[in-house]
């Protein structure tokens, strides 16, 4: 019982140190790159004025998904409509790690990462792509209705 209770303590051991800590924390973000990609809302946070995306084209750095995309206070997650296609307007910031810290977290957690991100959403546009769907079949139906006639 004793070496249970010592085990579930192990997980603290691989805390990060005070200093990266304090580094990740007061990273400093370069300029913004604003970055225009389509995709879907999977999920939306009212409250926290936040969402979380899927992008059909990656990002500068691979990612296809970002969660908690902050949102200007002044559009109204409200009216988000989560599954249907969107071009988002991103603002990415990007924060570099110290040589020091890039090692560390090589060695001790097995992590490539080499910048921290941020990002903001400027603006978004619901892209009519179910328009030009249900435009089609009334034409091919009166095609097909011509085609009987003239056989």
């Amino acid at each position: 019982m004793g070496r249970a209770k010592a085990d579930s303590n192990k997980p603290s051991e691989e805390k990060l140190p005070e200093w990266a800590e304090h580094e990740i924390k007061s990273v400093q973000f370069g300029d913004e790159q604003v970055i225009k990609r389509s995709g879907y809302i999977l999920d939306t946070y009212e409250n926290d004025f936040k969402i979380d995306i899927q992008l059909y084209e990656p990002l500068p750095d691979n990612r296809t998904i970002i969660e908690g995309l902050d949102v200007p206070k002044s559009m109204s997650i409200g009216e988000f409509r989560k599954g249907f296609v969107y071009e988002f307007k991103i603002k990415m910031f990007k924060g570099d790690l110290s040589a020091k810290l890039v090692e560390f977290l090589k060695t001790k957690f097995s992590l490539d990462m080499d910048a921290i991100y941020r990002f903001e959403l400027e603006d978004l546009q619901l892209m009519e792509i179910e328009s030009d769907v249900s435009s089609s079949p009334p034409m091919s139906a009166e095609a097909a209705g011509n085609d009987i006639d003239e056989v």
